[in-house]
């Protein structure tokens, strides 16, 4: 039960339009909600969580401008009280370990009930961490095995090893020189996919752009792993 003094207020980013629109009148049939902002930008939404500071904020993880990753991380940084749920069309279980691990106090999948939305955020508005159970031994499952490679002391870290399967497809595509639109074509995914998967591996390589990612892969042997990995 929650423990509130007025309404919870609850800002909602989200760059598609009617999935948006459906969310913040689903929200505002709640009594005990107020929906103070709502915007498709998360630029913009991270400005109007700095004017409103919303008690929550219900987060996109898959935008083109900024993604969820980073506007969560843009969030964290001001030091606020406002708790963070992210929504997504994906349960990729390397998509949700990194959204909790930068600060995210709930996971749900825009596909669930609107019933498990509603619930999503009463619990993570009195304190708890919400993640679904379809979600939860997934989750548990890949955070025991980042943990266990985490907490190896190689003598030399190579980043590549981070990646996971289809972040290695997508980057040795774009060590052929393919964009987005091509990447996209070849592996029958949205180029909006596209461009989520090559934001994480700029992250695990600790790169800017495509280019200083293809450098850092051709560097530390990528294409002869490729290679090896294709003949076994």
């Amino acid at each position: 039960m929650r423990e509130f003094r007025g309404k919870l207020r609850i800002l909602l980013i989200d760059d598609n339009a009617d999935h948006l629109r459906g969310v913040k009148e689903l929200i505002n049939l709640e009594g005990n909600y107020e929906v103070v902002g709502a915007t498709t930008s998360a630029h913009l939404g991270i400005n109007l969580v700095k004017k409103c500071r919303p008690d929550i904020v219900l987060m996109d993880m898959n935008m083109p401008e900024k993604d969820g990753l980073h506007a969560i991380q843009d969030i964290e940084r001001l030091d606020i009280e406002t708790k963070i749920i992210a929504l997504s069309g994906y349960d990729d279980a390397d998509l949700i370990f990194r959204a909790m691990k930068l600060g995210a106090k709930g996971y749900v999948l825009k596909t669930m009930a609107s019933a498990q939305l509603i619930y999503a955020i009463d619990e993570v508005a009195a304190g708890k961490i919400y993640l679904p159970s379809v979600l939860s031994s997934r989750f548990f499952e890949y955070f025991q095995n980042t943990y266990k490679e985490e907490t190896k002391l190689p003598e030399a870290e190579n980043l590549l090893n981070y990646l996971t399967a289809r972040e290695e497809e997508v980057l040795d595509l774009l060590t052929q020189g393919n964009n987005y639109k091509g990447i996209a074509g070849k592996l029958f995914i949205s180029e909006t996919t596209v461009k989520t998967h090559v934001n994480n591996i700029f992250q695990k390589l600790q790169v800017n752009d495509r280019t200083q990612a293809v450098l850092y892969a051709l560097n530390n042997g990528f294409a002869g792993r490729k290679r090896m990995k294709m003949a076994v």
